[in-house]
C-alpha cells in the first residue's frame, strides 16, 4: 500500500508540473519548460511511460534531455529569464511592497540570475 501511495503522488506530481507548464504556453510569464523538467523528474519516480514520452517531445524532449545531461540553459532561455527578473525587480520598487520585501526578492533573483548565466549552454 506505502509503494501504490508513494506511485500515486509522483504521478500527482507530474501531473500538475505537466498542468503548469501546458499553461505557460497561453500565459506568457509562465515558464513552460521548467514545469516540463519537474514533470520528467516527478513521472520517473512513478509514471515511466509519461517520462519517455516527455523525453521523446520533439519540442521540448531536447531542453530536458539538455537539463538532465549537464545541466544546460540555451542562452536565449537566459536572457529572457533575466531580463524578466529585472523588469521584475525594477518594478517592485514602485510599488507599496513592504521594504524587507523590496530588498529581499531583487537579492534573491540576483542569486538566481547569477546560477542561470552560469549555466552551461547546450
Amino acid at each position: 500500500m506505502l509503494q501504490s501511495t508513494r506511485v500515486l503522488l509522483w504521478r500527482a506530481g507530474a501531473i500538475v508540473s505537466l498542468a503548469l507548464g501546458l499553461m505557460g504556453l497561453a500565459v506568457p510569464v509562465v515558464p513552460t519548460v521548467p514545469f516540463l523538467i519537474v514533470a520528467a523528474w516527478a513521472a520517473g519516480k512513478g509514471w515511466p511511460a509519461l517520462e519517455r514520452w516527455l523525453l521523446a517531445h520533439p519540442t521540448y524532449g531536447p531542453h530536458i534531455r539538455n537539463w538532465r545531461e549537464r545541466g544546460a540553459v540555451p542562452r536565449k532561455a537566459k536572457l529572457l529569464a533575466i531580463t524578466m527578473m529585472s523588469v521584475s525587480g525594477v518594478g517592485l520598487q514602485f510599488t507599496e511592497a513592504a521594504l524587507w520585501l523590496k530588498i529581499a526578492a531583487p537579492a534573491l533573483m540576483l542569486a538566481v540570475a547569477i546560477w542561470l548565466w552560469l549555466r552551461p549552454e547546450p
